[in-house]
């Protein structure tokens, strides 16, 4: 494999992303002496937005300095991860493999979230859900990978949440030392939350929002960062009973709060994960979890 460095400066991503009070004062948060900032990371790069640029960019630089050509990764049927990850193949020379959960799915016309990973590239390989629970075991994931002739790939996990992502991710709390008291972001499989926390300043505090079923996210936060960093980082909570239902599910309730946020301020708010953050945030704030005064930074991490 011939190894070589990648330049991600050649994608220009706008980094630090822009932080940014709301464009009009929302009286929800003002009445209880909160003031709400948009950490807007869905501007980075349009292809590779927010968190997925941030759990991503080290993954493809080691792929590429190892010698690999291929990149294989995991998720379901609208899977933001494996759209990312294909257009990150399309953008930097990378072969991709997208091992979809769901053999159902086979045969089928794709959805426009697997149609756009397709476009970009990505070979579909769909596989039953029994399987696709085993890629957390060795024998599992070799056999995973066998399956989609995937053997001498790149293995980029499913929702892209390693050690070298949480480390992409300390530079997300770096960016926000100082500005902020607490910071907000939405979490799917923890990787965000863990880097974001390493890597604010001692005094501030991270609160992640999980957009799935199940209160497992605490104890993978906890096992990402000893990956990463041989043991915890930072202070986070966790802020859970906002999933609105599981992954990708949008209730009446949150669908009514994000129209209206979007009609109050102009911003244009994404439902499977944005919502349920900025939802979580205004409950929180009027539950009284933040002292007045308090600086709350909601990480935007952008489209699925």
């Amino acid at each position: 494999m011939t190894r070589q460095a990648l330049d991600l400066t050649a994608l220009r991503p706008r980094l630090p992303s822009p932080l940014s009070a709301l464009p009009t004062e929302d009286e929800r948060f003002a009445r209880h002496g909160v003031t709400l900032l948009l950490k807007r990371d869905d501007l980075i790069h349009p292809e590779l937005p927010g968190n997925k640029w941030r759990k991503l960019s080290l993954n493809l630089a080691a792929a590429r300095e190892q010698g690999y050509g291929t990149l294989v990764t995991f998720g379901g049927a609208y899977s933001n991860h494996l759209r990312a990850t294909a257009a990150a193949g399309r953008l930097l020379g990378f072969r991709t493999v997208g091992i979809v959960r769901g053999d159902e799915l086979a045969g089928r016309p794709l959805n426009p979230s697997l149609a756009r990973c397709a476009a970009d590239g990505m070979r579909l390989h769909f596989v039953g859900r029994g399987p696709y629970r085993e890629k957390g075991s060795p024998e599992g994931l070799a056999r995973l990978l066998a399956g989609a002739g995937a053997e001498d790939a790149y293995v980029v996990p499913e929702g892209g949440s390693n050690a070298l992502a949480v480390h992409g991710c300390v530079e997300l709390g770096r960016e926000l030392r100082g500005a902020a008291d607490v910071v907000a972001v939405a979490c799917g499989t923890g990787g965000t939350l863990a880097g974001l926390a390493a890597g604010l300043a001692p005094g501030q505090r991270a609160v992640g929002v999980p957009v799935l079923k199940g209160g497992f996210l605490g104890e993978e936060v906890r096992a990402l960062q000893t990956a990463a960093f041989g043991g915890p980082r930072g202070t986070w909570t966790l802020a859970e009973g906002f999933d609105g239902g599981g992954y990708a599910r949008v209730p009446p309730h949150l669908e009514a709060f994000a129209a209206d946020f979007e009609r109050r301020h102009g911003l244009a708010v994404e439902r499977v994960y944005v919502a349920k953050l900025l939802y979580a945030a205004l409950a929180l704030t009027e539950s009284g979890a933040f002292p007045r005064g308090t600086v709350l930074a909601a990480v935007v991490t952008g489209a699925p």
